[in-house]
C-alpha cells in the first residue's frame, strides 16, 4: 500500500454530493470496494467512505439550497490557514463561495471558484486528516483541472496554494503539472474546445484500478455509464464513468 499525507496545497479530500446516497454508496462499494460509515446527522447526513479501513472520500445528500448540480464530485486542497487562503483567493482573482466554516472538531472547510470558473475547496485538518492512500486499487491516482482559461488558473494555484507549475513538453492542452515539493499530484489542462458547450471548468478525480476493462464492465453491471475509454496513453490506461445518478469520475491503471 502507498500511504499518503497531503503536503500543503495538494489534494487532501474529495467528496460526492448525491441525490440518492444509498444507491451511490452501493455503487462505489461494488465497483471500488469502498465502505460507507454511518451518516452523521449533525453534519447533514454526511458520510465518509473507507478503503482498507481508512477514510478515502466523502458522500453528502444533495442540498438544493446550496445550488449547483445534484450529483457531482468536489475536490479539496490542503490549507494550513483557512482564513488566509480565503483572503488569497480573492486577491488572486477567484471568488469565495463558502467562507471558512468549522466542521465540528474535524477541521475547517471553504469553497471557492477559481478565475477560470472551476469550483475548488480547501480543507484545514483537525481530527479529519483526509484520504490516506494513493495509487492502490480504489485510491486516488491523479487530480486534474480541465480549464477554459488555463492562463488564469495556473497562477491562481501557484499563488493561493503554493503549487509549482511545470508544463509537460509536447503534451496536448499545454498540460501543466502542479508540483508540491518534489512530487506532482495534479495538473491543469487547457480544455478550450474540449468541453461540451455550457460546461464550465472543473476538477476531475482519477481512481486507481487493477483492470480498467473489467472495472468498466462492473460499472455497466451496476447501472453506471462509461463516458470515455478505455484509452491507452503514456500515463496509463484511462477511462471516465458516471455513476447511476450521473456523477462523473475517472479511473486509470498506471503504465507497466
Amino acid at each position: 500500500m502507498a500511504s499518503y499525507s497531503a503536503p500543503p496545497g495538494a489534494p487532501i479530500w474529495f467528496d460526492l454530493m448525491s441525490s440518492d446516497p444509498l444507491t451511490a454508496a452501493s455503487f462505489y462499494n461494488e465497483v471500488f470496494g469502498w465502505d460507507a460509515e454511518i451518516a452523521n446527522d449533525e453534519f447533514g447526513g454526511y458520510q465518509n467512505f473507507t478503503l482498507n479501513g481508512k477514510r478515502i472520500a466523502g458522500l453528502s445528500p444533495y442540498m438544493p439550497e446550496a445550488g449547483g448540480p445534484p450529483n457531482v464530485w468536489s475536490v479539496y486542497l490542503r490549507t494550513e490557514d483557512a482564513a488566509a487562503s480565503a483572503d488569497a483567493v480573492e486577491s488572486a482573482g477567484g471568488h469565495v463561495v463558502v467562507p471558512p466554516m468549522a466542521v465540528g472538531d474535524e477541521g475547517t472547510m471553504s469553497f471557492y471558484v477559481d478565475p477560470s470558473g472551476a469550483a475548488i475547496g480547501s480543507w484545514q485538518s483537525d481530527r479529519h486528516t483526509g484520504f490516506a492512500e494513493w495509487g492502490v486499487a480504489g485510491a486516488p491516482y491523479w487530480f486534474e483541472c480541465l480549464s477554459t482559461d488555463q492562463a488564469a488558473a495556473v497562477p491562481f494555484y501557484q499563488s493561493v496554494f503554493g503549487a509549482r507549475p511545470e508544463a509537460v513538453p509536447g503534451a496536448p492542452g499545454n498540460y501543466t503539472q502542479l508540483f508540491y515539493g518534489d512530487t506532482a499530484y495534479a495538473a491543469v489542462m487547457d480544455a478550450r474546445g474540449m468541453l461540451p458547450e455550457g460546461v464550465p471548468s472543473y476538477w476531475n478525480v482519477y481512481l486507481t484500478v487493477d483492470d480498467v476493462e473489467a472495472t468498466l464492465q462492473e460499472v455497466v453491471n451496476r447501472n453506471g455509464t462509461v463516458l470515455r475509454g478505455p484509452e491507452v496513453t503514456p500515463y496509463g490506461t484511462l477511462a471516465t464513468i458516471a455513476d447511476p445518478l450521473g456523477a462523473a469520475i475517472s479511473l486509470g491503471r498506471a503504465p507497466e
